[in-house]
């Protein structure tokens, strides 16, 4: 997922401290996702990470699974 994330930051010329800052997620946050590269993260932390990327939730999903 957190490759995802990564691309979406490359695209939009943002960095993980500037994605931090509009998400409210705290620099170690994002550091522990992106490290353990969740399986499960919590909702409310891939809701805020959307609207910062400005997109839509169902990118993160993975087909068939």
């Amino acid at each position: 997922m957190w490759s995802k994330i990564k691309t979406k930051l490359v695209e939009k010329n943002m960095t993980e401290y500037e994605l931090g800052k509009v998400t409210g997620l705290g620099a170690q946050q994002i550091h522990q996702f992106k490290k353990r590269n969740s399986e499960n993260p919590r909702w409310l932390t891939m809701v805020k990470i959307a609207d910062a990327l400005d997109i839509s939730l169902d990118e993160f999903r993975e087909k068939g699974k």
